[in-house]
């Protein structure tokens, strides 16, 4: 899957490691490295729901945007970057035919 990043600063904290590590600590950094190499691995988004990490859509605020377990509270969110975003007839995504993706955050979700 192709992976953009909406922020410049994300985009080179997590392809630089101890950046990454000095940002988010040594086991956050972990696991954004290995959600970032599942999602690089996946050939469509459906393929996640097969690996670690919960990928699921949110609602209300964040409504159109994807989820990925890190540690404790914290997730690594993202958004099909297709264009159109492909969509199923009931107007949900079509996770089956979502092959690009851009990183959003990484934040607490719960706080």
């Amino acid at each position: 899957m192709d992976i953009v990043f909406d922020d410049s600063k994300l985009e080179k904290q997590c392809n630089d490691h101890k950046l990454l590590v000095r940002k988010q600590g040594q086991v956050r950094a972990k696991k954004i490295r290995q959600r970032l190499d599942d999602l690089h691995a996946a050939h469509v988004l459906d393929d996640m729901r097969n690996v670690p990490g919960k990928c699921h859509e949110l609602s209300g605020d964040k409504s159109g945007w994807l989820s990925l377990d890190l540690d404790g509270p914290y997730r690594l969110l993202f958004i099909p970057a297709n264009d159109p975003v492909p969509q199923k007839s009931d107007g949900g995504m079509d996770w089956t035919n979502i092959t690009a993706v851009s990183i959003i955050t990484i934040e607490d979700t719960h706080g």
